[in-house]
């Protein structure tokens, strides 16, 4: 059931991508990268079974952030994209000081949501450096690697540099933030199984935004979306 799940929200949460820049440009390519890493930094601590693996929520939308940086990259220029990039870590970075602000706050003697917020947003910081770092390097990286393939490859084969940029940018994110987080609390074989199966989750979704981006090229071309750039935009 859990598989089934995940590749259906891994449609949905997709598609959503291409419905967000159709109606809204650039900016619901922007909404959706910050929807994304807050809602997949809470989805993280839930762990599931996934073809007998044990793993984190959060990889799929995690994924489609990659998916949105990529439509930026390639219909709205570097700067576009990494203006997005640090828009995300921004608001990521707000949203966990502000939610350990309220964490502060005496419950009333009424309440009884404090336990569960302090259960889902009081991470621990160097889980909280870990995302945020991971999170910076592997998505500048994504942009970059993007460029230096279409730079050498023009308009053609956009399969391989949005495959390539972020398969290995998620290996980066991956191993950065296990690296971070993990080493000295793990035993080496635990950490390298957390690893492992954390990319290989990673991996299976990036395979799956290849059509999507097909599909946003052909709206680009028919002019089916909010923001079509002049083509100095894309320097």
């Amino acid at each position: 059931m859990n598989e089934l799940i995940f590749f259906l929200f891994a449609l949905v949460d997709m598609s959503m991508v291409l419905v967000l820049m159709r109606f809204f440009g650039r900016t619901g390519l922007f909404a959706a990268i910050v929807m994304s890493i807050i809602l997949c930094n809470i989805q993280v601590l839930k762990t599931v079974e996934l073809f007998g693996l044990t793993t984190t929520l959060g990889n799929i939308l995690y994924a489609s952030i990659f998916l949105a940086t990529d439509l930026l990259s390639e219909f709205h220029g570097k700067r576009t994209a990494h203006k997005a990039v640090l828009l995300g870590f921004a608001v990521l970075v707000l949203s966990t000081l502000y939610m350990q602000v309220s964490l502060i706050y005496t419950p009333a003697p009424s309440d009884f949501v404090q336990p569960h917020l302090e259960a889902i947003f009081g991470f621990m910081p160097r889980v909280a450096v870990a995302s945020l770092t991971a999170y910076l390097i592997s998505q500048m990286h994504d942009v970059w690697a993007f460029h230096a393939i279409r730079k050498r490859t023009g308009e053609r084969h956009l399969w391989l540099r949005n495959n390539a940029s972020t398969m290995v940018s998620q290996l980066l994110d991956s191993a950065i933030f296990c690296a971070i987080a993990f080493i000295g609390v793990f035993p080496w074989p635990v950490f390298w199984q957390i690893l492992l199966t954390t990319y290989i989750m990673k991996l299976m979704v990036a395979a799956l935004d290849t059509p999507f981006m097909y599909i946003a090229r052909r709206m680009h071309r028919n002019g089916c979306h909010a923001d079509i750039p002049a083509e100095s935009e894309l320097a």
